[in-house]
């Protein structure tokens, strides 16, 4: 067991592995990452998927025969998603179904659909058929009534590309209209479960372009973690309401932030700089497995992020007074994050469709 993760954990943050390919499950990578490292939760997304699927060999048994694309992709992915539940299960009923849980995305190509995604939404968690099933939404303008209408089903959601407060409380209002709808509709609150995906290190990488080209080099590396102080400090007053009082009293769960996007991708920055400064209770950090393996090396954990939020708006202002217009960076990063899934998702249909001949 690593003693610096173990340490992270018992912080308060639940350490999930954003990764997932057949070749995890069946070496028993993943069952060794969840001994040994303190892993309790998968996410998975387009990208990672077509990855995993250009290893055609891990696939090729179970695609035999097939030829229609996306059903041999579904097929391949909800079985994979499937496997890593029942793996995760023990840690999803020792937790009460804040861990153990596995995400999978409805296709980037319905983020801008609602009723398509709550229908594909819909269809993967039959699908799967995994009480500890997550299924992730884009926390896009079409996204958030979607997340409503789910979360009402009682289907568990993880809510993806959120980049900014004013879109993150939406997304927690959403949360909570789809917990009423629930309440009204005599489902048990307390099977109903959610994550927030604030994403990290590509906001530094956006807001740190631009300030470069006004010559701020002094602000650099400080926008994400002020941004995920902010989050916080909104997760804590939504969460702390007399509206959500109301809901938990009949059992209803917090809707807990999730770090992601914490692999670093300036060189110059400390390789868990998006750990180890993102510490608070009842927060979630997916972690690609370099930066897990990092922090297992050499990580520590810095100050907790709880009551922080005032130093956060403190660094986003004086960023905005720099002159970065802050609400165009973050819809620069909303847009790209589904425009980059997108991308994954066409190459991860040709991948399939040339290893189906």
């Amino acid at each position: 067991m690593s003693d610096r993760l173990k340490a992270l954990s018992d912080a308060g943050v639940s350490i999930w592995l954003d990764d997932l390919s057949r070749e995890r499950l069946t070496s028993g990578n993943l069952a060794e990452l969840i001994e040994t490292k303190s892993v309790v939760g998968v996410t998975t997304n387009p990208t990672i998927f077509a990855s995993a699927l250009s290893d055609g060999d891990s696939y090729a048994e179970q695609l035999q025969g097939l030829t229609d694309v996306d059903q041999a992709i579904e097929l391949a992915t909800t079985t994979d998603v499937r496997d890593a539940a029942d793996l995760l299960k023990p840690i999803y009923d020792r937790t009460g179904g804040f861990d153990g849980r596995v995400s999978i995305e409805v296709s980037p190509e319905l983020a801008h659909d609602t009723d398509a995604t709550v229908a594909e939404a819909q269809k993967l968690y039959d699908t799967v058929g995994r009480e500890n099933l997550l299924v992730k939404i884009p926390a896009t303008k079409a996204g958030i009534p979607a997340i409503a209408e789910v979360i009402g089903r009682g289907i568990s959601v993880n809510v993806t590309l959120i980049f900014n407060e004013d879109r993150y409380r939406e997304v927690m209002d959403a949360y909570l209209t789809g917990l009423e709808t629930a309440d009204a509709a005599g489902r048990d609150l307390g099977t109903i479960h959610s994550v927030a995906s604030f994403f990290i290190s590509r906001v530094d990488v956006e807001i740190d372009a631009r300030l470069t080209k006004l010559g701020r080099e002094d602000l650099k590396g400080k926008a994400a973690i002020a941004n995920a102080q902010v989050a916080l400090g909104a997760f804590e007053e939504v969460f702390g309401s007399e509206r959500f009082a109301a809901l938990k009293a009949k059992g209803a769960n917090p809707q807990r932030p999730l770090w992601a996007s914490t692999g670093t991708k300036d060189p110059s920055y400390p390789d868990t700089l998006y750990v180890s400064e993102l510490v608070a209770s009842n927060v979630v950090n997916t972690m690609p497995e370099k930066t897990l393996n990092a922090f297992a090396d050499h990580g520590d954990i810095g100050p907790r992020m709880e009551g922080t939020a005032g130093d956060g708006r403190a660094v986003l202002k004086e960023i905005a007074d720099a002159g970065v217009d802050l609400d165009d960076a973050f819809q620069v990063l909303e847009d790209e994050g589904v425009e980059k899934f997108v991308v994954s998702w066409k190459e991860l249909q040709e991948t399939v469709r040339r290893a189906l001949g």
